[in-house]
């Protein structure tokens, strides 16, 4: 008999990953001393990354896990103690105050996004870094506050350009055959949750050679990220 565990490549396993190496790489290119904003910092993962900054950490610390609740839910949740508690479009900071701002995995959870980029063009210096991630298509997760699944390229350039941005950079995390992977990795635990039962070694097997027939179009892709991908990283100066 065929080993499932045998048949499943590494593909679609990257997201998160490439996420955080990217997001590390921009921070380590930042000068020491900046005054940088954590805006929707959550648990503060990023924190850690930042003991050369004046780090400030803002989030609205509404959300409370729900098991019982829609969607994907982060049980073990835990904001810690944040410096900063409000609403992301309205942060009680002086404008031009800070000389960075990071915003990871946040603008699908605000209700009106673009308030969000307008009020980092307030709070960010002239010629400060704007860093941004967010997917570009996600499933359902920390509801209740989960508002869009996620941005295009399109959105980002229009929106930064609009409130005084330039240098615009928006780099696809992910092709098309890699999300197609993420999502057929996780249909055994769907399947289970939502169909009332998981997967049968048959359809394991079926799941894993699926699997390996994206991973070798994955190696031949070319810009298939422009119809789908996991999210994108983005990064913009405010114009002097």
């Amino acid at each position: 008999m065929i080993s499932f565990y045998k048949l499943i490549p590494a593909i679609g396993s990257d997201n998160n990953n490439r996420r955080v190496a990217w997001l590390i790489n921009q921070l380590k290119q930042l000068p020491d001393g900046y005054r940088l904003l954590d805006a929707g910092a959550g648990t503060q993962y990023f924190r850690q990354f930042c003991p050369h900054f004046d780090y400030v950490a803002q989030d609205f610390a509404s959300y409370i896990p729900d098991p019982n609740a829609q969607g994907l839910q982060n049980i073990e949740w835990n904001y810690g103690k944040l410096d900063i508690i409000s609403d992301i479009t309205d942060i009680p900071a002086p404008d031009n105050s800070f000389d960075a701002i990071l915003c990871s995995e946040v603008l699908e959870h605000i209700p009106y996004p673009e308030k969000a980029i307008v009020e980092f063009s307030r709070l960010l210096r002239p010629g400060g870094t704007l860093l941004i991630t967010a997917p570009f298509c996600s499933l359902t997760h920390q509801s209740p506050y989960f508002f869009a699944t996620g941005f295009s390229r399109f959105y980002y350039n229009r929106m930064l350009q609009d409130q005084g941005f330039e240098n615009i950079e928006t780099l696809a995390n992910g092709s098309y055959f890699e999300y197609m992977a993420q999502e057929s990795k996780r249909l055994n635990g769907i399947s289970r949750k939502y169909a009332g039962k998981p997967l049968s070694l048959y359809q394991k097997i079926i799941t894993g050679l699926f699997l390996r027939i994206l991973d070798k179009l994955n190696k031949k892709d070319k810009n298939s990220s422009e119809l789908l991908c996991f999210s994108y990283f983005v990064k913009a100066g405010k114009k002097q």
